[in-house]
């Protein structure tokens, strides 16, 4: 594993997916990098993002997209699917993921599957169940044409440690199933929290990779190798691959969770779990991202990032650049399904809820339950990649009662949030009023509230300005800001996080979206019709620690 260092005139700059995108697994196949992501209680499940030089990326879509092959129906906030494995073996995809469905108090109730493809795009194959055991599964497919299935390995019992260990056991391809005894790889370092593996190998060693450190501010990436697959593992003298521990001034934190890959040419990067707050060690509202660093090998066969620390900005390889068209600002909704840049949430886009037929030009949601129902939500979102972004659009909804609502969300979970919706008042108004949740509390801001007089289309806006949330609102005459600066930062990880005295912190792990929600509290048909949707960003605006 030599890497010949050739200079490149491309940079990458990170992170290279912006806002709630964490987990990344990286796989070239011939001229083709992809990346999967982790997508908790969002649909689609496992977000793939494509690129032909590793600084250009574009988002294909999910590839868990119907209830066929994921049901996140009374999925828990951020639990659902954590940290995707995506490989290529004899001209076919694998893909093996974790379906949390709790993870407080020591428990986690994971459940492993696996689905295969012929082709990134599909079809893609009924999940086949694997073991429980712990989550963050993948594949490695050795020389020898056997494949072998790691994940951490959970321990529930009070006292124990929680994370213990990589495990590993083979996996027939062909009968799809698991095979043979549990070898236990690695008990990991005093960082703690090991999970993540991935193995590789090169120069007459098995080179394992793992997450330590916990998710936040203490995040690596550890480096281990053995001359046999089942071990037993020596650590990377030097210490992590990559961290940011204790380096509050760093743009890039939390850096952890890494997939390797290696260019025709030899090159080797490393795709990595990341997160920019806004002031040192504060709130990250854009959720953890993904980030690419270069990565050199020395004599004695060990991997180095510069400094193993992410930079923002990275030496890309010796390959042609590969632009992608730039996604429109505007979405008209005039093609026959959402674009790939659009999530749902607890279930997937359907017919049972979601329409762009039935008014050519319009999306249509249909109302669905309260903010805090698990089960049919009617909300469509979309990250927030920036600091300061916006999202408008045009909405027309005559609600029927105070039951139905309809609107623009700032959104987190299901207990932090802010929402700007039109409703009917008890005298037979229609008004425009803004409610915000925050850690479960609800607040209604009556300076905000305005009457709609008439019926009609009206634009809406939600936007966020660094920590701070505003809405606004248009009939025509031009935007008019609503008289309520709402509070950003409840719409993080940091901010979600559950601490019951005694046991384990429970956090929170997706990131900030910008939607358009729509309620029907009392089952009676409610619906609203969006005609289009514009996300703008502030140009320049990298997110960085100021």
């Amino acid at each position: 594993m030599t890497t010949d260092v050739t200079a490149s005139v491309s940079l990458i700059h990170n992170p290279v997916l912006p806002g709630f995108d964490p987990d990344p697994s990286i796989l070239r196949v011939a001229d083709d990098y992809y990346l999967a992501t982790s997508t908790f209680e969002w649909y689609p499940g496992v977000r793939v993002h494509h690129s032909r030089d590793l600084v250009h990326w574009r988002t294909l879509g999910g590839i868990l997209t119907e209830r066929r092959l994921l049901d996140l129906s009374g999925a828990g906030d951020s639990c659902g699917i954590w940290a995707p494995d995506l490989s290529y073996v004899d001209g076919r995809f694998y893909l093996v993921f974790t379906d949390t469905a709790s993870f407080e108090s020591g428990y986690w109730d994971p459940r492993n599957y696996v689905v295969t493809a012929p082709d990134i795009a599909g079809p893609w194959s009924d999940p086949v169940p694997l073991h429980g055991h712990g989550f963050d599964p993948s594949f490695f497919h050795d020389e020898d044409g056997s494949t072998w299935m790691l994940s951490m390995s959970a321990d529930w019992r009070p006292g124990r440690e929680r994370f213990a260990g990589i495990e590993a056991r083979r996996f027939d391809r062909a009968g799809m199933r698991l095979v043979g005894p549990v070898h236990r790889l690695f008990e990991g370092t005093s960082a703690g929290m090991t999970e993540g593996p991935r193995l590789y190998r090169g120069n007459g060693w098995y080179y394992l990779v793992t997450a330590e450190g916990g998710t936040s501010w203490e995040h690596q990436v550890t480096v281990a190798r053995s001359s046999s697959l089942t071990g037993p593992y020596q650590v990377d003298p030097a210490g992590p691959l990559l961290t940011s521990r204790g380096r509050p001034d760093l743009s890039l934190q939390k850096a952890g969770h890494g997939s390797l890959v290696r260019t025709p040419a030899g090159e080797w990067y490393l795709a990595h779990l990341t997160a920019r707050p806004y002031e040192p060690l504060g709130d990250c509202v854009l959720g953890r991202e993904t980030a690419i660093q270069r990565v050199d090998w020395t004599e004695d066969g060990w991997p180095r990032v510069a400094g193993a620390v992410p930079a923002v900005r990275v030496a890309g390889p010796d390959l042609p650049a590969h632009p992608w068209p730039a996604e429109p600002e505007v979405d008209d909704f005039d093609s026959p399904q959402l674009g790939p840049q659009w999530s749902t949430l607890r279930r997937p886009a359907s017919a049972d809820w979601l329409t762009l037929a039935a008014r050519p030009g319009h999306l249509r949601i249909h109302g669905g339950q309260s903010p805090v129902g698990r089960t049919r939500p009617s909300l469509v979102g979309r990250r927030v990649t920036a600091p300061r972004c916006a999202l408008e659009t045009v909405m027309e909804f005559e609600p029927a009662g105070f039951r139905q609502l309809a609107g623009v969300t700032a959104y987190y979970n299901t207990r932090n949030w802010h929402y700007a919706y039109v409703t009917l008042d008890d005298d037979g108004r229609r008004v425009l009023e803004v409610l915000s949740c925050d850690s479960g509390r609800r607040t209604g801001h009556p300076s905000a509230r305005v009457e709609l007089a008439g019926a009609g289309p009206v634009a809406l806006r939600v936007e966020f300005d660094g920590p701070v949330v505003r809405f606004g609102y248009d009939r025509g005459a031009g935007w008019h800001d609503l008289p309520v600066e709402l509070d950003a930062t409840i719409l993080s990880d940091e901010h979600a996080a559950r601490v019951v005295r005694g046991e384990p912190e429970a956090w929170g792990f997706t990131g900030a979206f910008v939607g358009l929600w729509v309620q029907d509290l009392g089952a009676d048909g409610g619906y609203a019709d969006f005609d289009r949707v514009r996300f703008s960003t502030r140009p320049g605006d990298d997110g960085a620690v100021k």
